[in-house]
């Protein structure tokens, strides 16, 4: 890692402190947690806290309860942290207490109350074993700016000793994440510290280094696969950036595929002239006449070579097998000395013959260290290939981030201190 610029757990004296730890354990879907690894990395550093004789406060976002047009903020059981307690209690037997706050019916929660001294005291009287603070994005200065965000981030503050950021999933500049280091000690926990080291195998990569991604939306990638494209060897893409990629290329009409995605993409592909060798395109698609369903008849492979400029096609779903038995594709994987995977190649859950394939291919090359993103990419591994998913986890040539975007931002902005949260800690340590 760069020379260290921020204070560690580990030189933290925490005994008989109160902890604010910033986790990222965004695991829940509609109130069920489908994979607990986010939750399962941070185990260490709040482990570690407890031994030390630091008291637990905790606080995480769950999905995004804020409507981006209206600016209402929802509170609903599909985004509280209750599954996240309960697997807590159900794992570890360790128990947290979730304070209650009066809400706002459109700002959401305004203000951490005085009620909350009560869990307070219930935790230094050893009555619980933490508090669990409600999902951070219910508070209105969460995600906001300026007086309210101060208030808020100063609000959290006043619950605590000592801050701890362990969560490198969550790398927008929020109260939660950042703010809040204008206000107390503050430290970066085990997961980051483990993430940002991780990093430094993108930053500095043994070669040849290849880069795959995927995505829904080019105008949130296109800035990083800009420096990918600079830095890695080869880059490979896949999902709906693929499809905006060889409509913008080869003046395809790609049913689903927005105008203005085309359009990004255009830039993307002069750009990419430049570096003629690095693209390496998947000639073989799926074409498919329904998204919601993966029926004999209504999809059907095609070589993107085939196919006369200008022609019109329905939903391009995946990426069929036979690309990854390319002879350039074989061989640019089996020569890799790193891999770094942010991608899940098909439409979800139907069409999976192309991150499966690629996942395969990867793990061929049993001496490239390999480096996937979180979210998705970490799920559907798990979800398609699960045998792999479990070696990967204890394997020292696999790393899972907790994070994907975070690592792309990371990236984009090609140093870790471009992450606001990781530039907050160093800041606070001036």
């Amino acid at each position: 890692m760069d020379e260290i610029k921020f204070k560690l757990l580990q030189d933290a004296d925490l005994k008989n402190k109160t902890v604010l730890v910033r986790v990222d354990h965004n695991v829940v879907k509609k109130g069920l947690i489908h994979d607990p690894y986010r939750i399962d990395a941070t185990l260490g550093t709040l482990f570690y806290i407890m031994a030390k004789g630091g008291k637990l406060i905790l606080m995480t976002h769950v999905g995004r309860p804020k409507n981006k047009k209206t600016g209402q903020i929802e509170i609903s059981s599909e985004t509280s942290v209750q599954p996240i307690v309960d697997y807590l209690y159900a794992k570890l037997h360790i128990k947290f207490g979730v304070p209650e706050f009066e809400a706002d019916e459109n700002k959401g929660i305004t203000s951490i109350s005085t009620s909350i001294n009560h869990l307070i005291r219930d935790l230094k009287d050893n009555k619980i074993d933490g508090i669990y603070l409600p999902n951070t994005r219910w508070f209105a200065g969460e995600e906001a700016k300026g007086n309210e965000s101060d208030k808020f981030a100063y609000q959290l503050a006043g619950l605590a000793d000592i801050f701890v950021n362990d969560a490198f999933g969550s790398w927008q500049a929020h109260a939660s994440t950042v703010g809040i280091t204008k206000y107390l000690p503050s430290y970066a926990g085990f997961l980051m510290q483990k993430e940002l080291q991780n990093l430094d195998r993108i930053y500095k990569p043994q070669r040849p280094f290849v880069a795959v991604v995927a995505g829904a939306k080019f105008d949130t990638k296109v800035d990083s696969l800009t420096a990918l494209l600079k830095e890695a060897d080869y880059l490979v893409l896949g999902g709906l950036i693929y499809n905006a990629y060889l409509c913008a290329k080869y003046g395809f009409e790609i049913k689903g595929i927005d105008p203005e995605e085309v359009n990004q993409a255009k830039v993307f592909v002069e750009f990419a002239a430049k570096y003629p060798d690095k693209l390496i395109e998947l000639p073989y698609i799926v074409e498919s006449d329904a998204m919601e369903s993966k029926e004999q008849g209504k999809y059907r492979e095609l070589d993107i070579r085939q196919l006369p400029k200008g022609s019109k096609l329905q939903y391009v779903l995946d990426i069929a097998k036979t690309s990854f038995q390319e002879e350039n594709v074989l061989k640019v994987f089996h020569q890799a000395h790193t891999i770094f995977v942010n991608a899940v190649m098909g439409y979800m859950p139907h069409f999976n013959e192309g991150t499966i394939a690629l996942d395969e291919l990867i793990d061929e090359n049993t001496e490239a260290v390999k480096l996937y993103g979180g979210g998705d990419t970490m799920q559907e591994l798990k979800r398609l290939l699960p045998g792999l998913y479990i070696l990967a986890l204890d394997n020292p040539k696999y790393y899972i981030f907790t994070g994907g975007g975070a690592v792309l931002k990371a990236i984009q902005e090609g140093t870790y201190i471009g992450l606001e949260p990781v530039k907050a800690l160093c800041q606070s340590n001036e």
